[in-house]
């Protein structure tokens, strides 16, 4: 594949940004991918090459960007069966079951979400300048649900913008062991790491956590648990679980955060991302997804009643 250039002339107008210019001349390209290639020495001014993503460009001047052939990722596509709830040429919906690990990482470097992308027949998914996918949010390993891939530049950044500006509505469902101290609430509590267990996180204070705020619905009420709709204004890791147990009533099956010997016979915590609504990429409207509890969480309530 050879390298594609792009050029463009600066229009009559105020001086500009580079980074910011041709992010607005060329927008399959995100923003962070122009400035990669600006450090690379890919990106030239009237002849020579730009000195900074942040540099001024004025009226009339030649701006040239050389775009090399994406490169195979070290990452390795797997054969394994997907749940696409939806697709087109920017995302994919995925409900991913669980047990499978989002990214490869230290103890899973296959069976991953990613890997299982990456393995997918059609075109490959480019972010970068690699082929591999854009991991827009995550899931816990043990958290089924609805997930969002990214397949180019461009996508992942309007799809993460609306993830940093709370726009997106995310809401879960969940079996706690016990119940909360209301049926109707709202959780505002700094989530760290765990200062005895740093694998762990734990609710801090400001100093030493981040903001995390969830807000929770009792579905139905059962003897010594309690069927929840949750949703969470920001996305901490574990958020969910910590805060659960921050009010005593821990994810059913849990065995990190909750009770090593779950009340109810699981091979997985009971959490399930049930609903997602954002904006997709060229569209003005938000759209919903959903999908039902999986099988075996769906046999537990019913086991219940």
């Amino acid at each position: 594949m050879n390298i594609k250039v792009l050029e463009a002339v600066v229009p009559g107008e105020a001086p500009a940004r580079l980074d910011v210019f041709l992010a607005g001349q060329f927008p399959e390209f995100s923003r962070s991918r122009i400035q990669q290639l600006i450090h690379a020495g890919l990106v030239s001014v009237e002849g020579q090459p730009a000195e900074k993503s942040g540099q001024t460009v004025l009226a009339g001047q030649q701006i040239r960007m050389e775009i090399p052939p994406p490169v195979m990722s070290a990452l390795m596509g797997e054969k394994i069966e997907l749940q696409v709830i939806f697709e087109d040429e920017n995302v994919l919906v995925i409900d991913k079951p669980a047990g499978m690990v989002v990214h490869p990482s230290y103890g899973h470097g296959s069976g991953t979400l990613v890997n299982a992308v990456l393995g997918r027949e059609g075109e490959l998914p480019q972010i970068n300048g690699e082929f591999r996918p854009g991991i827009v949010h995550r899931l816990d390993k043990e958290t089924s649900g609805l997930i969002l891939i990214a397949k180019n530049d461009r996508s992942l950044q309007f799809l993460q913008d609306q993830f940093k500006s709370r726009q997106v509505e995310k809401i879960y469902q969940t079996l706690v062991d016990g119940c909360p101290p209301t049926p109707l609430g709202r959780v505002e509590a700094h989530i760290g790491r765990d200062p005895k267990n740093r694998k762990k996180m734990a609710v801090t204070d400001p100093a030493s956590g981040r903001e995390a705020i969830t807000e929770y619905r009792t579905l139905e009420s059962f003897k010594r648990h309690t069927y929840l709709e949750i949703h969470p204004l920001t996305g901490r890791t574990h958020q969910i679980r910590v805060h659960m147990k921050f009010l005593g009533c821990p994810v059913t099956g849990d065995t990190v955060y909750g009770y090593k010997n779950p009340t109810i016979i699981l091979h997985r915590h009971f959490l399930h991302a049930a609903r997602l609504k954002i904006r997709l990429p060229g569209e003005d409207a938000p759209r919903v997804f959903f999908t039902p509890l999986p099988v075996e969480l769906q046999r537990t309530l019913d086991e219940l009643r």
